[in-house]
């Protein structure tokens, strides 16, 4: 039976001094040395915060159009998405005739993962993830963000779609349009 490959080129035994341990000791002592001879970067934290990065997923918050409306439209699906089921949502009707809104939106911060599959999924850009890092609590329940939390978190973001203006203002009244086969379409 013939061999297949290449024979293995196993390393010449190491001297004395090599298989000690005294190299790898002075390799660290030298790491060590370095590191103590290097300027500190001592920051102050409650006063002085690490800039984030632009791209930072930090925890997530919920915002309002430029009206000062919710614009979350409890579509459930960020709370279908979430991975770890931190997003619990109630709908209920509101009084603006768009559609519904959330009642209840919390969010468990013990369980968030900070992933960004909230952002993503939302057709109504109502869930941002924000910069803020710092997720301090004295229990569980204190853990749990509702609603004004989020929003306050979240604050003012402007909406580039405007898709609801004329139902809410008045101005700029949209007709329905015409299907073809009703006759209002040219050829």
């Amino acid at each position: 039976m013939s061999v297949i490959g290449k024979p293995v080129n196993r390393p010449e035994p190491r001297g004395l001094f090599a298989r000690s341990y005294l190299p790898s000791v002075l390799k660290g002592m030298w790491i060590t040395f370095r590191h103590m001879i290097r300027p500190k970067v001592t920051m102050q934290y409650p006063e002085q915060t690490w800039d984030m990065p632009d791209r930072y997923r930090g925890l997530p918050a919920l915002v309002k159009d430029d009206a000062g409306r919710v614009k979350c439209v409890a579509c459930f699906l960020c709370q279908y998405v979430c991975p770890p089921k931190a997003i619990h949502i109630e709908a209920q009707e509101i009084t603006t005739g768009v559609e519904k809104g959330p009642k209840v939106f919390d969010i468990n911060m013990l369980r968030c993962i900070m992933c960004g599959y909230c952002e993503e999924v939302c057709p109504e850009q109502a869930i941002f993830l924000t910069k803020e890092y710092q997720t301090v609590g004295l229990s569980r329940e204190s853990m749990i963000y509702g609603k004004d939390k989020l929003l306050e978190m979240g604050g003012v973001r402007p909406d580039p779609i405007k898709k609801w203006s004329h139902l809410t203002t008045g101005e700029g009244a949209v007709e329905p349009a015409r299907s073809p086969a009703a006759g209002g379409g040219t050829r």
